[in-house]
């Protein structure tokens, strides 16, 4: 099949031109990325978004993938002798991997089969007299194939090897598969049953659900596919899945069966026996995969949607910050940051048994380094650090934020800290993380592998290879709409900009470590292997700061530039002039600048870096504060109304954060007054939500929430809706804890008088 072919398949699938798509293909073939295109290449794909163009080469993909298997069936059957130009004709028709391995199955090489064995016993010209069902007596022909050193003793012998080959030809019959896979889709039913002692078994109560259930393959959610699977594989249930064997049995009858005489009578016996000893396991094993394939893109893309907002969280920005990391056994451990992000101090306190020398420490760090806010581990003992935080009496203008710190272990024992913190110890990096996260959560989170932040469904049940590429693609689509700081990224995000990795990353580190900060984009060239298409790819994505060219701060391609120069000679200005001054920008016509290659969305996006240059798409950090005195979850009360953050967004609901070390779940069914088919289309990860409690289950460590609340409605009629923004724009790893309200404060002056403060509240 040509190009063209596939272009134009690709563009009635997404509905798009098959210009656009061959385009699109040529970019990638050469080697672009899927940002670059969508960012810099819109005249040539007519302003296609990265989702188009992650369809485009994912399609193209497997269609050539099926052309690689196209070609090696073709050279099989050709090889056996047994290519015609009718089968030629279908296997170049074959849209899909199914079709392609069905007409493929009869010529398939395989294992020796019943009727292998009845073909060597000379049975097969029985077969064929049999299945023409033509009114014949049957006995006096079968007597015929009777051969004792063949091993065919007598006539039923001869019958049921005649059927053998007969129900082998009924299950390598490409129409037939087809029918009884449409109704294994479309009447299939999940069923389980629990395994014999089970059923008492403490670690399987969690399937408890699973234990009698019959669901229709058709509508069985992603998650509910996953779980049965999951505790299949555990050993907890039987899985089956299949429509009605009887109505199967008859849709092959009505193909096969011709008459009610004794041939017909036989090849009734061999559908049966065809549909029940082989297409019926054949079929299962099939939709059991293509069922699993379903579930697992549902789960991915779940878990990539979450990723999203939680890599695009609103960053606190370049602040000196105070982690800590909560311990009390053990100790917090308290870590100095610059506004880099570079380690100054670390030390331990020890708030619940030395509260006097742990709140004179903290406040003489945040005087010593000149703290502006204070990051807290969401792990064990967060709140109870957070009560004593407040009191100590920082400056009211040091923001106190709890930030979640799930994946802050993997990170801290991966060779990425090692190689930063080669010097400390697991708990000082993991509170540099804290720390870090909260200034820029996106810069920190790539360093981490993301399926050990927590925001996924089932993803270690689902294929991860696939898995790996889509969260990479989320995590490459966020770094380059984020833009990248050439002479302060570390290499693991650099890693990620468009048309770099991870040994251009690592080199453009250490050009950076021998010579100094990058003064332009332009001396990017000057590092090891950066050769003009890396270049190219990478330039736009890069930012520096202090450069000596204006738009080396902007999302300005370099190629553009000479586009700009001539906007600001027009204008008889500088082009820092036309980035400070408005009235300037206001007169540019950008009819006047369209080439042939330079269009009217690229000159648009320039005017608008001209403005804005370098601007960060993500939205403005808020604050947050969690409900006073509702700390653990023996505080959590029905009827209770809370401030929480939305953790994690699954198909069957949201998992909320109310500050009590345990996730809320607010059910699909809670988070509107109205039909929700998709609980992302309500709520985000790390949105703020104010939620009633439902139902608080002590033993099994489970809340219960509900979304629907007059303060979650909008205009009084409609369906929930979540209040309050988005605290950090889909993260749940910076949860601003707010500033002090409703506690004491120390009043501000010299260390003496608050360590007074100090013992008359602590009394030690």
């Amino acid at each position: 099949m040509t190009q063209l072919t596939h272009a134009q398949k690709i563009a009635e699938e997404l509905q798009i031109t098959d210009r656009q798509v061959r385009a699109t293909v040529h970019l990638l073939d050469e080697g672009a990325t899927v940002p670059f295109i969508a960012r810099y290449r819109k005249e040539v794909t007519d302003s296609l978004d990265e989702v188009f163009i992650t369809q485009i080469r994912d399609r193209i993909a497997q269609l050539r993938e099926l052309d690689k298997r196209r070609e090696a069936i073709l050279k099989s059957i050709e090889e056996q002798g047994k290519l015609t130009p009718e089968l030629v004709d279908k296997i170049a028709q074959a849209e899909t991997m199914t079709i392609l391995e069905d007409l493929y199955l009869p010529y398939k090489p395989k294992r020796r089969t019943r009727a292998t064995i009845a073909r060597e016993k000379g049975l097969e010209p029985l077969a064929d007299q049999i299945f023409s069902q033509e009114s014949l007596d049957l006995e006096t022909i079968a007597a015929a194939f009777i051969d004792e050193e063949k091993g065919v003793a007598n006539i039923d012998e001869a019958l049921a090897g005649a059927r053998d080959i007969i129900a082998e030809h009924i299950n390598e019959h490409q129409e037939a598969r087809a029918a009884v896979r449409e109704l294994f889709y479309q009447q299939g039913t999940f069923k389980t049953r629990v395994l014999p002692d089970k059923e008492n078994d403490s670690k399987a109560l969690k399937y408890k659900d699973y234990f009698e259930w019959s669901e229709p393959l058709e509508s069985a959610p992603s998650h509910r596919i996953l779980a049965m699977r999951r505790a299949e594989k555990e050993g907890i249930i039987a899985l089956e899945i299949s429509p009605d064997d009887d109505h199967a049995i008859e849709v092959l009858e009505r193909k096969f069966v011709k008459g009610h005489h004794s041939t017909a009578e036989q090849v009734k016996l061999a559908v049966k026996d065809s549909y029940k000893r082989l297409m019926k396991s054949s079929m299962e094993t099939e939709v059991r995969l293509e069922s699993k394939k379903r579930a697992e893109t549902e789960a991915i893309r779940v878990f990539a949607d979450n990723l999203r907002e939680l890599l695009l969280a609103s960053p606190l920005g370049q602040k000196r910050i105070l982690a800590i990391d909560p311990a009390f056994r053990t100790g917090c451990k308290v870590v100095c940051l610059d506004a880099q992000g570079n380690l100054l101090h670390n030390d331990v306190i020890f708030p619940d048994r030395r509260a006097i020398e742990a709140s004179a420490k903290l406040l003489q760090y945040c005087q010593e380094y000149q703290i502006e806010a204070v990051a807290i581990g969401n792990g064990t003992a967060s709140r109870e650090t957070e009560t004593f935080v407040k009191a100590v009496g920082l400056p009211s203008n040091i923001p106190i934020v709890i930030v979640n710190e799930s994946g802050a272990s993997v990170y801290s024992a991966s060779e990425v800290a090692r190689e930063e913190f080669a010097d400390y110890d697991l708990t000082v990096r993991g509170a540099v993380s804290i720390g870090r996260r909260l200034a820029d959560p996106l810069a920190e989170l790539v360093k981490i592998d993301p399926k050990a932040i927590g925001v996924g469904q089932y993803q270690h049940d689902v294929d991860q290879n696939a898995l790996k590429q889509s969260l990479d693609d989320v995590v490459v689509s966020c770094v380059n709409a984020v833009g990248v700081e050439v002479n302060t990224a570390s290499k693991q995000l650099l890693t990620y900009v468009s048309g770099l990795g991870p040994q251009l990353a690592q080199n453009i580190v250490e050009y950076r470590r021998q010579n100094g900060p990058f003064k332009s984009r332009t001396e990017l060239k000057k590092v090891s292997r950066l050769g003009d298409k890396a270049f190219e790819q990478c330039a736009g994505f890069l930012r520096i700061q202090n450069a000596e060219h204006p738009l080396d701060r902007s999302a300005v391609h370099p190629e553009s530039y000479p586009v700009v120069a001539q906007m600001a000679k027009d204008l008889n200005c500088s082009i820092t002039d036309l980035m400070e001054k408005e009235a300037l920008r206001k007169q540019i016509d950008l009819k006047r600048y369209i080439t042939d290659t330079v269009g009217l969305p690229t000159l648009q996006d320039i005017l608008q870096e001209l403005a804005k240059p370098g601007r960060d798409p993500r939205e403005g950090f808020e604050t947050f504060s969690f409900a006073e005195g509702v700390n653990e979850i023996e505080d959590v009360r029905v009827g209770m109304e809370l401030n929480g953050i939305i953790t994690n967004v699954t198909n069957f609901g949201a998992f909320v954060d109310l500050g009590v070390h345990v996730n809320g779940l607010i059910h699909i069914s809670n988070l509107s007054n109205e039909y929700v088919a998709n609980p992302a289309e309500v709520v985000k990860v790390n949105q703020q939500v104010k939620v009633t409690v439902l139902e608080v289950d002590l033993e099994r460590k489970r809340i219960g929430l509900s979304l629907v609340g007059k303060d979650n409605r909008k205009g009084g009629g409609g369906g929930a809706k979540p209040s309050g923004k988005p605290a950090q724009k889909g993260s749940n790893n910076t949860r601003p804890a707010g500033r002090r309200e409703n506690t004491q404060e120390v009043p501000e002056g010299d260390l003496q008088a608050k360590l007074a403060a100090l013992k008359n509240k602590f009394g030690k």
